[in-house]
């Protein structure tokens, strides 16, 4: 973080100084500076959850799984907005509310960060390069690995140089023109959507075959809830900077979890004007679905829009290399820091875990590149089935701190038995069960 440890031996002549600077430095009511951790949240979001589960969702089954998408967010949003709430309840990240209630869960947390984070890093940074691609001239000759190079060569110069007041400042200006971009180029394809097949029928997604499709679609929608974990850690770094208030930080994380969540259906909406219906089957792989996509859309509003295309999708998924890689680079070293019992989190710690964030996700890139599709639908996949033990967690720690209003508790207690009930429905098809 970009915040410096407090001299303890200056602290009693400093106190009356201090909290009149805070006073001074905190912004009152609404102001540009109070966002961050909820847009860079948003901006972790949209990848491969919006950009090719949400528009192949609505490619092959139409509108018809928009319910999934608004539930996924729906019953998801208590259990990210306890990150916020417990930060300014508590003064620290939920990573240590976890180690405070049972050390296993803090290394079974770490466990599984330091693998989501190679996986997760190296699938989008690969993503992104191939969509840096469609946008180069093909006489510079530069391969996808080359590309996947640049792509984290310049996302790791973002975060060690600059660290969070880069990121937090970057992000907010791709959420700006991946927003505009997004809406522009939906409102283009619904006024000239595909024409259906004349022997064109629709699919149905309610049945136990699609159901694996449906909880990878809602896995990462609008990511996956350890997410929760990572963004209190930005809060934290937020309000150590700009003296943010909790009202501001709610206002933050709302618009970015509402921006994330309506960007999700404009996705299935190109999907549904771009694919839908046109006869040409859908291609399910990551990088080949972009290719198709990109292509397709192309053919049906014309030639001039393939930047444009290439622009937004390129977009998400810069935007989510970027913030994976600081995002569990920062998880896995207040895990460290935790199991080491430090006091605070050393600045080489976090540079050394987004480096491994992003080195991982090279090597995984360089040796396992024709698995990648299969190992990101095995990540949203698992997020889902993981996520009512997250949500649990997220939901006992806020309890514990202060009293959750009827509606909120309501809520979270319905999202904990639908998480729940969809992962165990998922599990018992999987094994067998249903035959």
């Amino acid at each position: 973080m970009s915040t410096q440890p407090i001299n303890n031996s200056r602290i009693a002549s400093t106190d009356a100084t201090d909290s009149a600077t805070d006073e001074a430095q905190q912004p009152k009511g609404f102001s540009w500076r109070i966002f961050g951790p909820g847009i860079l949240m948003a901006t972790a979001a949209i990848g491969g959850s919006h950009l090719i589960s949400s528009t192949q969702a609505g490619a092959i089954y139409g509108w018809q799984l928009a319910i999934m998408i608004i539930l996924a967010n729906v019953v998801k949003y208590p259990f990210f907005r306890f990150g916020t709430d417990y930060v300014y309840d508590t003064g620290e990240g939920l990573i240590a509310g976890y180690a405070k209630r049972s050390r296993f869960y803090l290394w079974v947390y770490f466990i599984l960060s330091i693998l989501s984070a190679v996986i997760s890093t190296g699938a989008v940074s690969l993503i992104a390069a191939v969509i840096l691609g469609f946008m180069l001239p093909a006489s510079l000759g530069l391969s996808t690995m080359t590309l996947s190079f640049i792509i984290v060569a310049v996302s790791w110069f973002f975060l060690i140089a600059g660290h969070y007041k880069v990121l937090d400042g970057v992000t907010k200006w791709i959420m700006i023109a991946l927003t505009t971009a997004t809406v522009a180029a939906v409102i283009i394809a619904a006024g000239k959507p595909t024409v259906m097949a004349a022997d064109f029928v629709a699919a149905s997604p309610w049945n136990l075959a699609t159901l694996g499709f449906i909880v990878a679609l809602m896995g990462w929608m609008p990511a996956p809830l350890e997410f929760a974990a990572i963004t209190s850690m930005w809060t934290s770094a937020k309000v150590k900077t700009d003296h943010t208030t909790h009202r501001q930080g709610l206002l933050d994380f709302n618009v970015g979890y509402s921006v994330s969540a309506i960007l999700a259906l404009f996705f299935l909406s190109l999907g549904v004007f771009v694919q839908y219906g046109s006869g040409q089957e859908i291609e399910l792989v990551g990088g080949a679905y972009i290719n198709q996509l990109i292509n397709m859309y192309t053919a049906t509003i014309g030639e001039w829009s393939r930047l444009l295309v290439a622009f937004v999708a390129f977009m998400c998924m810069f935007g989510t290399t970027i913030t994976c890689a600081d995002g569990y680079g920062r998880a896995n070293a207040e895990c460290w820091r935790l199991l080491k019992g430090e006091k605070e989190i050393n600045k080489k710690q976090v540079a050394f875990w987004t480096t491994y964030a992003i080195g991982g996700g090279l090597v995984i890139i360089t040796f396992f590149t024709g698995q990648l599709g299969a190992m990101l639908k095995f990540a949203m996949i698992s997020a889902f089935v993981s996520a009512p033990i997250f949500g649990w967690l997220n939901y006992s720690l806020v309890k514990k701190h202060k009293k959750l209003s009827a509606g909120m508790n309501a809520w979270s207690i319905a999202g904990l038995i639908f998480l729940a009930s969809f992962a165990l429905l998922f599990l018992a098809n999987l094994t067998g069960m249903f035959g």
